[in-house]
């Protein structure tokens, strides 16, 4: 037997494994970051390492080896990249002390960041899928829709000095004033490095070799049939299809502790600003003043989103055991949109509009003239 291994998110939310092995730590590792501690506490969520899961009769399929379930137990049957995964997961117990148990040999536990996030929910904690730093004793939080540009203003603010907190997932504690971070890799796609080329040399160099690779097939592609300058047909369909794939994969991973130092990870800060980011069609730049009530209400649905996945596969839980209800997840959306409200009621919030793919620089050029001083909610920018 392994000893368990624990992981605290900032004394919010504790997870502990139990009989992992080092190839199941560092799996967990690498979706939580370095967050491991030992508990002073019980934990949350308990995630158990088996061989095998024990045998409770035949296994009724939903999907093409997606998930499954037995007579008493639910299966989710794939992981990242759709590689094969046997974990039973029992979604009945989430936003309370749940244990997951998980087939070893796992690329990452399926569905465990959402599994945290709802259980800090549960405790009055509001998960929001967000970029934080600090800025000149300021902390910023920027949030918005998938590619509205949090990483980008990231990267641009920790261009000037500024402090890492979080980029993908940050965490605002119940009362609402300090919000806290989970050091996960940060994506960078080529045309950030092409930006902001001081990143580039943080990049292990087998990535950097990775990326112009792709970049000369990409550009091989030019020569196809179909390359974009009129060609048509079943070549020119496969031509497409190619660089499409080609360009979905350039991009790296990154710690955070490579990227901008480990003196500059704070992965704490007070959410003194709050800003909205949205990409448009136009090509200038422009803040303005926001309503904290305006963005509660659209960051619900971006939450939302960002739990379809999960909430597939508790509605297959739900096909699967109709009366076992979850009530938290059933009032989830309401849990969230209230803490939505709560947390960001008197906060000075802002919109900034820009394109993109755009200028990393001028996100930075048009936020920080608001960076200095903390507003009250509704006055000019």
């Amino acid at each position: 037997m392994n000893p368990p291994v624990e992981f605290d998110l900032h004394g919010l939310v504790g997870i502990r494994l139990l009989d992992a092995g080092p190839d199941e730590t560092a799996a967990v590792s690498r979706q939580l970051g370095p967050i491991r501690s030992n508990l002073d506490r019980e934990p949350d969520i308990v995630v158990r390492f088996v061989d095998r899961l024990p045998d409770t009769g035949d296994v009724r399929l939903l999907g093409v080896d997606d998930a499954g379930f037995t007579e008493d137990a639910f299966l989710v049957l794939r992981s990242r990249f759709k590689s094969r995964a046997c974990v039973q997961i029992p979604f009945q117990d989430i936003g309370h002390r749940c244990e997951i148990l998980c087939e070893r040999g796992l690329i990452q536990v399926p569905l465990l960041i959402p599994i945290l996030n709802l259980t800090a929910l549960a405790r009055g904690v509001l998960p929001l899928h967000a970029s934080a730093f600090n800025y000149q004793g300021t902390g910023i939080v920027a949030t918005g829709w998938s590619k509205g540009g949090k990483t980008e203003t990231l990267l641009a603010f920790m261009a000037q000095g500024a402090e890492y907190v979080g980029d993908e997932w940050v965490y605002f504690r119940p009362d609402g004033t300090v919000v806290y971070g989970i050091p996960e890799p940060i994506r960078l796609w080529s045309w950030h490095l092409d930006q902001m080329p001081r990143y580039r040399g943080r990049v292990p160099g087998k990535q950097l070799v990775r990326l112009r690779a792709l970049d000369m097939m990409l550009g091989l592609t030019n020569i196809l049939p179909g390359n974009g300058n009129g060609g048509t047909g079943g070549k020119g369909v496969l031509t497409h299809r190619v660089r499409t794939l080609l360009r979905k994969q350039l991009h790296v991973d990154v710690t955070p502790e490579r990227l901008f130092g480990t003196e500059r990870c704070a992965l704490k800060g007070a959410p003194d600003k709050i800003v909205w980011l949205a990409s448009h069609d136009r090509e200038e730049t422009v803040l303005r003043p926001m309503d904290p009530e305006e963005l509660a209400r659209r960051m619900v649905f971006s939450l939302q989103e960002e739990q379809m996945g999960f909430l597939s596969y508790y509605w297959k839980f739900r096909f699967a055991f109709p009366e076992a209800a979850n009530e938290f997840l059933d009032r989830s959306r309401q849990l969230q949109e209230e803490l939505l409200r709560r947390t960001l009621e008197n906060k000075e919030c802002h919109e900034l509009s820009h394109p993109y793919p755009g200028s990393i620089p001028s996100l930075f050029e048009a936020l920080a003239p608001v960076c200095g001083t903390v507003q009250s909610p509704g006055s000019g920018d």
